[in-house]
């Protein structure tokens, strides 16, 4: 890596700078584009968010709201019925900061709106995994709820530079000062404000600049009913004493990002705003570092000057560290921001559009994508040509001619690609690290309700989960059945949906059956042996394995411990290959495992009668014979539950989450609601948000996420196996 330039702040002083990386016909400099992600809980406010940026920034022509269903982004049918996000949407849009050292210069912004749901978290994770920088939403009256958590985890995994806007300051019981604590809390964010909110509730009036040291006011001015120009003015007199704590308390935070602001700091000096700003970015980008905006984009205010931290505050492609690939031989590849060098990017999301068939979204990393060229494929090493190029506003289209480094746009005309395949150059050895994604936590039966819709069924799986990467399809070896494996209710309900709209397939739905694990406890030791004599050449493979636990959430491993060639090379492969193969369906009750290490520690062979098949055999007997010894359990997916709820009702909600196997883990009030949060098995939580709502009679709602997995209690074990024997549902 030490070959690699490290990354720059593309700031010097108060002027913005432009690298000699940029080819001259681009039509926005590196420097001047920002690929953004606007990420939150459900409901927090990402949706009227990017429709307001998109509103003021010139893209749209007229603010859509997301509850009359006319917002740009949520264009799905579904999505605009039920008010949720649930795809992710590419759009691009160009904002004017109003200060800074890019004031008066264009600056490009690629935005991805991201679902807020829990079941679609599939499409947060891939957009962050081709973004250089996020937004996070956080509602002001509900602080950081369960799905702020994920979404942070997410930012985290990825290294994504994000700043974090307090959204709804103007509902009753808003709390912007509650909210940064609540992220250094829960988060562990070294969050600090740099605009302060001036009032809340109905009297959220304007906002403090702390870098600026100014104000802006959003006192209602009947010529400019659409908040295009709030007011600048000196901060409020009876603000300056918490303005000025509030912005010593941000140099301070930032003077360990900056040795000029350290040094000032330290001797009293004054520091200007170009140098706070700068210093503040530094911190930004270093990702150890979070700033705060407050605001209310449903009522106009603040969302501008968001864009402005936007421009100032988060990196553009070259001010983070270049994306890393492997060659064909394993070594690390730099994919390094230059329009000048030979092309790499990923595709991140896949997308069928009625009009223009499948769409590619792609990240280039490294030199310029043309319209017309071929392209290499790592994983299929095939080249495919790109008919078309085109840049997203969300459900419409531009068509461009070429997407330089930097870029997101679709790509048009190649077909055999995945969601995390590496698009390149022929000549360039690279394939990029894909998004991962979670597993399945649920499944069900899915029967074509005629025999055309049979035909038409298999054709709409093969293409969504062609885009989904959650979604799981198989058929049941001993029922013949579809089954649909998912991240929860919703998410399998919407493409049931999408199948009958979008793909005029009608079909019924079983009951949804968990996805159970398997696992073991104890260290044991068995032999596999596969051994068949017919008549001339014969089979024989013999392999002896152990099995222990693993560390929770690592996984399968499988060691070859062979030495002195008891099992020749080339036949450790297939037997490595039967263990695995072994592990998609354990000894409990045929779930996969999970959750440890396998060795080859022995074996044998024949010089005649061995063979890869034998082997592999070999290796599936010898880890069911072992699993069987070693103290297998089944175990359950458990969700963490966040219910919020009036007091009165505190208690009915309790005893229904104890009733449903649940572990309570505490409780706070907020606002005068009460926050219970739990831990419940998945298997009891089916139409849990429709329940809760008729015990408190509509007036609670709850916030269901992936938490971990846990042993099935023996009293549970064996109904459990018997159904899955009857009518496995096994992802």
């Amino acid at each position: 890596m030490s070959s690699v330039p490290a990354p720059v702040i593309t700031v010097v002083n108060d002027k913005a700078k432009i690298s000699p990386v940029n080819s001259k016909e681009r039509p926005f400099p590196l420097e001047w584009t920002r690929n953004i992600g606007i990420a939150a809980h459900i409901d927090a406010g990402k949706t009227t968010t990017t429709e307001r940026i998109l509103f003021y920034s010139g893209a749209v022509h007229k603010m859509g709201e997301v509850h009359e269903g006319t917002t740009v982004t949520d264009w799905m049918e579904q999505e605009r019925e039920r008010g949720i996000t649930i795809t992710a949407a590419a759009i691009s849009c160009a904002w004017n900061a109003s200060w800074g050292p890019w004031k008066g210069i264009k600056q490009r912004i690629n935005i991805i709106d991201t679902p807020g749901h829990v079941d679609f978290t599939a499409e947060v994770e891939r957009s962050l995994r081709v973004l250089d920088g996020a937004v996070a939403v956080f509602c002001a009256v509900a602080g950081v709820q369960p799905q702020s958590e994920t979404v942070w985890r997410q930012a985290n995994k990825y290294k994504v530079p994000r700043i974090a806007f307090i959204n709804k300051m103007d509902r009753t019981g808003a709390d912007f000062f509650r909210a940064v604590s609540e992220m250094r809390e829960k988060l562990k964010a070294n969050a600090h404000p740099i605009f302060l909110p001036i009032g809340k509730e109905e009297n959220f009036t304007g906002l403090i600049d702390l870098v600026q040291n100014l104000a802006y006011s959003f006192e209602e001015n009947p010529n400019d009913q659409l908040g295009l120009n709030p007011t600048t003015m000196p901060i409020p007199e009876e603000m300056l004493d918490l303005a000025k704590e509030y912005r010593d308390k941000l140099i301070e935070a930032v003077s360990d990002f900056d040795d000029t602001i350290a040094e000032k700091y330290l001797g009293g000096a004054e520091i200007t705003t170009p140098e706070l700003m700068l210093a503040v970015r530094k911190a930004t980008i270093s990702l150890k570092f979070t700033g705060v905006v407050p605001g209310s984009a449903f009522k106009k205010k603040g969302v501008q000057r968001l864009l402005d931290c936007v421009v100032n505050y988060l990196p553009n492609p070259i001010d983070v560290p270049p994306m890393f690939g492997q060659d064909s031989d394993g070594k690390e590849v730099a994919a390094i921001v230059d329009d000048k060098a030979k092309m790499a990017g990923l595709a991140f999301k896949l997308w069928n559009d009625p009009f223009v068939g499948r769409l590619v979204f792609f990240r280039v990393y490294t030199g310029i994508l043309n319209k017309g060229t071929a392209v290499y494929n790592p994983r299929t090493r095939r080249s495919e040509r790109v008919s078309r190029l085109v840049l997203m506003r969300a459900i419409e289209r531009e068509e461009i001619e070429k997407a330089y480094s930097g870029d997101i746009c679709a790509v048009v005309g190649v077909k055999d690609v995945i969601t995390g395949d590496t698009l390149c150059d022929d000549d360039f050895d690279i394939r990029l690290e894909p998004p991962s994604f979670p597993e399945p936590v649920i499944s069900m039966s899915i029967e074509p309700n005629t025999k055309g819709d049979q035909e038409k069924m298999g054709t709409a799986l093969q293409r969504l989960v062609a885009e989904d990467p959650t979604l799981r399809v198989k058929t049941d070896p001993d029922t013949g059945q579809t089954i649909l494996a998912g991240m929860g209710e919703l998410h399998l309900d919407i493409i049931r949906d999408r199948m009958k709209r979008e793909f005029k397939v009608e079909a019924t739905a079983g009951k949804p059956q968990i996805a159970y694990r398997e696992t073991i406890t104890k260290l044991a030791e068995a032999e596999g042996k596969f051994i068949r004599q017919s008549g001339g050449k014969g089979q024989y493979g013999h392999v002896v394995v152990k099995i222990e636990p693993n560390q929770k959430g690592k996984g399968v491993e499988v060691v070859n411990e062979i030495v002195g060639g008891s099992i020749p090379k080339e036949f450790i492969k297939p037997a490595t290959e039967g263990i695995l193969e072994g592990c998609n369906n354990g000894v409990v009750a045929g779930y996969p495992v999970v959750d440890a290490i396998i060795r080859i520690v022995d074996g044998s062979f024949h010089e005649v009668d061995s063979s890869e098949l034998a082997f592999k055999m070999a290796g599936i007997f010898g880890f069911k014979e072992a699993m069987k010894k070693a103290n297998p359990i089944l175990l359950e997916p458990i969700m963490g539950v966040e219910v919020t709820t009036p007091e009165e009702y505190q208690g009915d909600l309790m005893g229904d989450i104890n009733r449903r196997r649940g572990q309570i883990q505490g409780m706070e009030n907020k606002n005068g609601a009460c926050i219970i949060n739990a831990f419940v098995p998945l298997e009891l939580l089916f139409g849990y948000v429709t329940d809760i709502r008729s015990l408190s009679k509509g007036r609670a709602s709850a916030g269901i996420t992936p938490s971990h997995f846990e042993q099935v209690p023996n009293s549970l074990l064996a109904k459990i196996v018997e159904t899955s024997s009857k009518a496995p549902a096994r992802t």
